[in-house]
């Protein structure tokens, strides 16, 4: 089970309650700013659907989240993710692209660690490439009508080696030639997995690649949900055995060993 549901809120131009004083309070008043929304007193929660708490006290904290959750905010309280409704992640920013690393609120420590260390494997100009296949949407929708067709071609050229490979600093530039000169969807596969334990991290780097890529997974009942969820959110699952088992597409057919 997912601890949170991760969500990004665009709150550009709304009043977002901050109750506190000091560093806390003006590290969360900061961090609505440069999310373009307005920090504000809770005298004026009635315009806000979002609040941080940010007290040294603990009864003063407790007292301000209940006062706001009745007003109907959802309330975030520095150092007291059981009265948080919503926890900040670490965020590492490459504009457009945002990261953001959470433990819910287990270790704000560590999850700035993850986020360095990912810091340094991330290139800088991946936001460069995210703006790239944004201006270019228009022509890619030309050159791959179907959905299905237009999917299947950006996972084969993000993909490791790929011709847009998202750790490559020139796949900037290649974005225009892909589409004209390249840009193949990728083939139809079906690709076997028989599970050597119910455990995800067992998963081969092969198997858990083409679970993310797969438009359809076919699995036997017996299969734990900890492995179905590697698969993408919107793909489609088939409990085998089935009638009318899908004919075209990526498929992963998951097996118990």
């Amino acid at each position: 089970m997912l601890h949170s549901l991760p969500l990004f809120h665009r709150i550009s131009g709304q009043r977002v309650v901050v109750v506190g004083s000091g560093e806390m309070a003006e590290a969360k008043a900061r961090l609505v700013g440069r999310a373009g929304g307005i920090p504000c007193a809770e005298t004026e929660a009635h315009h806000a659907k979002l609040a941080f708490v940010a007290l040294e006290d603990q009864r003063a904290a407790e007292a301000a989240a209940f006062r706001l959750k009745r007003l109907g905010l959802l309330v975030n309280v520095a150092d007291r993710p059981d009265l948080c409704d919503f926890t900040l992640p670490s965020l590492l920013e490459r504009d457009p692209v945002l990261v953001a690393v959470s433990t819910g609120g287990a270790s704000a420590g560590l999850a700035k660690h993850l986020r360095l260390r990912l810091e340094a494997i991330l290139p800088q100009n991946l936001g460069g490439l995210a703006e790239a296949l944004s201006n270019a949407r228009e022509k890619i929708r030309a050159r791959f009508p179907s959905g299905d067709d237009r999917r299947r071609a950006l996972d084969g050229a993000l993909s490791q080696g790929g011709a847009l490979d998202v750790m490559a600093a020139k796949s900037v530039e290649d974005v225009e030639r892909w589409i004209e000169d390249g840009g193949d969807p990728v083939a139809d596969a079906v690709l076997e997995i028989v599970l050597a334990s119910d455990d995800p991290e067992d998963l081969t780097i092969r198997q858990a690649r083409a679970l993310g890529e797969a438009d359809h997974v076919l699995h036997e009942s017996s299969v734990p949900e900890a492995i179905l969820i590697r698969a993408r959110a919107d793909a489609a699952r088939h409990v085998l055995p089935c009638e009318d088992p899908p004919t075209s597409g990526r498929r992963v057919v998951i097996r118990k060993g």
